[in-house]
């Protein structure tokens, strides 16, 4: 697989996948340019699964690296009784090992340049962003099964809205 943002291992370390060199990268590598992704919004549902291995599919079939992206939860919640605010940390390592190993199981990412991204805040809101902000050329995201998303709405009909490049929506 192509990464080339993970050329340069940190020294004195070993990585158990060598995929995820770019978050620990040292501060002297400069950082990698992403050309046109294809984005994958990926949040482990199985509509978000098969959303990942349709986005694997056109960037393979377009010649562009492939951008997985999480959004977490902004991570902050209130203690009922107390009021006390308490933050949530996730460990970013973690979630790119597990991001790529839904990858690995869904696709086979041989030729593929892939980048992996965590962000926080609203799903929506933080794809459309990114997407912007690589310019990506299109951003692949699984359908909700929530009925209460066909309610109120959902990432796909604000995406769709406000997003800078087309949005493929999965079932």
């Amino acid at each position: 697989m192509n990464h080339p943002e993970m050329d340069r291992p940190e020294p004195g370390r070993e990585h158990d996948d060598p995929r995820l060199e770019s978050s620990q990268a040292p501060s002297d590598v400069p950082a990698v340019i992403l050309a046109h992704p294809v984005v994958a919004g990926y949040d482990g549902s199985s509509s978000a699964r098969n959303a990942l291995a349709y986005a694997a599919g056109t960037a393979r079939r377009l010649d562009r690296p492939l951008l997985i992206v999480y959004v977490a939860s902004p991570g902050v919640y209130c203690e009922p009784l107390t009021g006390q605010v308490v933050g949530l940390p996730r460990d970013n390592d973690s979630l790119e090992r597990w991001l790529l190993t839904e990858l690995d199981q869904v696709t086979d990412s041989g030729e593929l340049e892939v980048h992996v991204r965590t962000r926080r805040g609203s799903p929506a809101r933080e794809l459309s962003a990114i997407a912007t902000e690589f310019s990506a050329d299109a951003l692949v995201i699984g359908a909700p099964h929530s009925f209460w998303h066909h309610v109120v709405g959902s990432v796909p009909g604000w995406l769709a809205r406000h997003a800078s490049c087309p949005v493929i929506v999965v079932p």
